[in-house]
């Protein structure tokens, strides 16, 4: 995809949101099932997903794991972004990688210890991209991918987050 080809994709959304700004509120959602065992499945869009624990605290592999998920989503989501931004700026990017790591002290999540924190107490996003764009460019363009990828938006800032339970 070419700089114009995303100008034209996005263009009349940009022109809706701007006059209708409530057009743009959106709420995404994902669905699960508790199965057998300590699991759930979750539908992912393009395929059912079976999570799982973690080896770490007690589960067999065979199952996806939540925290490799959230990392999962940050990955994909930065990735989408940065070719958007590329595209959009017009840097030519041959090809790259992206990896995310999450540090877990897992005391936290199985109750051995109280003050070992539940969740991730640090994340590292490192992307290496195939590129001869000088370093003004770069700098730029992961400036805007950190500014305009939801999910590390999401990971940075502090949302709003509820939880509710109730049965059938």
């Amino acid at each position: 995809m070419d700089k114009a080809k995303l100008q034209e994709m996005q263009a009349p959304l940009k022109a809706q949101y701007r006059d209708a700004p409530d057009a743009a509120l959106i709420t995404l959602s994902a669905d699960g099932t508790l199965d057998d065992g300590i699991a759930c499945s979750v539908q992912t869009g393009k395929a059912m997903v079976e999570a799982g624990l973690h080896p770490a605290s007690g589960g067999n592999g065979l199952q996806a794991c939540s925290g490799d998920m959230l990392l999962q989503a940050l990955v994909a989501c930065a990735g989408v972004t940065l070719r958007a931004v590329a595209t959009s700026l017009e840097i030519p990017i041959t090809g790259g990688t992206l990896r995310a790591e999450g540090d877990l002290d897992f005391r936290g999540t199985l109750g051995v210890a109280k003050d070992a924190a539940v969740g991730f107490t640090a994340i590292r996003l490192h992307i290496d991209v195939d590129t001869e764009a000088d370093a003004e460019q770069l700098a730029t363009l992961l400036k805007l991918t950190e500014r305009y990828c939801v999910v590390y938006q999401t990971l940075a800032g502090n949302p709003l987050l509820k939880v509710d339970l109730s049965s059938a």
